[in-house]
């Protein structure tokens, strides 16, 4: 199939049944599934559709329990709505097989008199300067979708290097919509840190758990360009944990996140 922007994949999502489906375009999957970060933004999405007025995501945790592949219906279910808070479990199926499991917490901001933030962004050149990062050569087919730019740290497959990487991202279709969707996606475009002390010909990996907490009421962009880290602080026993971090053009922090991945290497 020819490559579809982000907009053009959102608009197939159809209302189904109290859930909504659609098929993924083949240049939109890695391997035969969906990558984890469209399957947490369609999450996302259904639950923005559900009907219900919702104020800002503040929090989110996916499981990744199966392959997203061939049709998906994704089905969003309000648990609880109080008075600035709501919480949605979100079910994404792969032809009838449950892919991923989603609880989202929605929250409306309130007045306080606590104001801290402590997440500066590395000081790293610009997007401009750097080379690019994705490999011509990788096969992850989604990634056309996407121009990046090596700030700081390893390449993949570079062994006894440390496992961090600060990548600049960015979605190449100028028309992507300014919600949270495409940058939940974006923020999962790196491969796990892990991989960069992979010997040549690397191996298998899978992400199992993302948890993100989002530290702006509306992200936004200038550029287009959002400034991400990747950093691995365990890989034992198959497993890896590790950190990451989205910051804006600007350098504010706007997403935290964690991801346990395993790993077939």
């Amino acid at each position: 199939m020819s490559a579809s922007s982000f907009a053009n994949l959102m608009s197939t999502m159809e209302a189904d049944a109290g859930a909504f489906s659609m098929v993924l375009p083949d240049d939109w999957l890695q391997g035969r599934t969906a990558f984890g970060g469209l399957s947490a933004a369609l999450c996302w999405e259904a639950a923005q559709r559900s009907g219900e007025a919702l104020p800002p995501l503040r929090s989110a945790q996916f499981a990744f329990v199966g392959p997203a592949g061939g049709r998906l219906r994704i089905a969003p279910t309000l648990l609880r709505r109080g008075k600035s808070a709501a919480f949605y479990s979100v079910d994404l199926h792969g032809d009838e097989v449950l892919a991923v499991r989603g609880l989202l917490c929605f929250g409306a901001g309130r007045a306080s008199q606590l104001h801290h933030v402590d997440l500066p962004a590395p000081a790293v050149p610009g997007p401009e300067e750097g080379p690019t990062y994705f490999e011509p050569s990788d096969q992850r087919r989604f990634l056309q979708h996407f121009d990046s730019r090596l700030a700081a740290g390893a390449r993949p497959m570079t062994p006894g290097a440390k496992p961090d990487m600060v990548v600049w991202l960015k979605h190449r279709d100028a028309a992507t919509p300014p919600t949270l969707a495409p940058l939940i996606a974006l923020a999962d475009a790196l491969p796990p840190a892990a991989v960069i002390q992979f010997q040549p010909g690397g191996g298998p990996i899978s992400t199992m758990t993302w948890s993100i907490d989002v530290l702006s009421d509306a992200p936004r962009s200038a550029s287009g360009w959002w400034l991400v880290r990747s950093t691995a602080q365990t890989a034992v026993d198959g497993y890896s944990a590790q950190d990451m971090t989205v910051w804006d053009d600007q350098g504010a922090p706007v997403l935290a996140m964690r991801q346990t991945v395993a790993i077939f290497a």
